[in-house]
């Protein structure tokens, strides 16, 4: 199978609705940092301003996303952040999506061209506004999560 020669970066930092399944985005081509993150937080106030409900936005703990930046600009906007335990993508639906991304148009697939490397990733992103691929990704993003008995916590 042919392989790209040369590095292009094609950067998505996302957000899902975990009940609605709205997806928010920030894509670049250069490094996702601290002002993509409030890039993100930003998009998610203006979404949600109308709403009058508060919104949590859940994270890992990449570094920029942990900084004062992004914790200031959060309070600013009146947004919880919460932070998932470290080494646990399980419990964030985000990973579930980009895993589907992935499936959807990537495995297995050669680009010839970074742009439509890049075209592929924003209509597979699309499609979560589609009726039809919102049915299919209900089971995809579900709020089930795998937990695990017996673990060293449940001794203490």
């Amino acid at each position: 199978m042919p392989t790209p020669s040369g590095r292009s970066r094609y950067n998505v930092l996302g957000a899902i609705d975990a009940v609605s399944h709205d997806f928010i985005s920030v894509c670049n081509t250069s490094y996702i940092n601290s002002s993509s993150v409030c890039e993100l937080l930003e998009k998610i106030s203006v979404k949600h301003e109308k709403d009058n409900i508060p919104v949590t936005v859940v994270l890992d703990n990449a570094r920029y996303q942990r900084c004062a930046y992004v914790t200031d600009r959060a309070k600013e906007l009146k947004i919880e952040l919460l932070f998932l335990p470290s080494y646990s993508p399980n419990l964030n639906i985000i990973e579930r999506l980009w895993k589907w991304t992935k499936k959807d148009c990537l495995n297995c697939k050669y680009y010839s061209k970074f742009s439509e490397f890049v075209e592929a990733i924003n209509h597979s992103l699309a499609k979560t506004a589609n009726k039809e691929n919102r049915d299919a990704l209900k089971t995809h993003l579900a709020l089930n999560f795998q937990l695990y008995d017996n673990s060293i916590y449940d001794q203490v």
